[in-house]
């Protein structure tokens, strides 16, 4: 492996990926790889990208999305209203994130109760059998 670069293969080991993935995100026009023949190389930058492309999903971003951050690294002075989209879609999707949590706590604390009112009941009869 040169330092440099890394094959198909290292990349799908160093980051858990499919080489399906990683050609499904070429094809994208997410990453661009080096070729030499058939083979395709990862570069640093490469690596960075696709690091942002996994964070961008698991935050639940579309690949529309993820583009705009990867492309903020590229920025430049004419890229600042990209920044800014950028950064709304990150505060955007924070909040929803939080309403979800929200949801899902109360979820868990009435599943809580009902488990409670149960477990009593279940207790109770238990008793009477006795």
């Amino acid at each position: 492996m040169n330092e440099e670069t890394l094959t198909i293969r290292e990349m799908c080991e160093a980051f858990e990926v499919t080489p399906r993935a990683l050609r499904f995100y070429e094809a994208k026009e997410l990453l661009f790889p080096q070729r030499l023949g058939q083979k395709r190389l990862y570069t640093r930058r490469d690596r960075t990208r696709l690091k942002l492309i996994l964070r961008g999903k698991r935050f639940g971003f579309s690949l529309e999305q993820i583009r705009q951050l990867l492309d903020m690294y590229d920025f430049e002075e004419t890229r600042g209203s990209q920044l800014t989209e950028v950064f709304d879609a990150a505060r955007d999707r924070l909040a929803e994130l939080q309403r979800q949590r929200a949801e899902l706590d109360q979820t868990i604390a009435e599943l809580s109760e009902q488990i409670g009112l149960i477990e009593s009941t279940i207790a109770s009869r238990s008793q009477s059998a006795a």
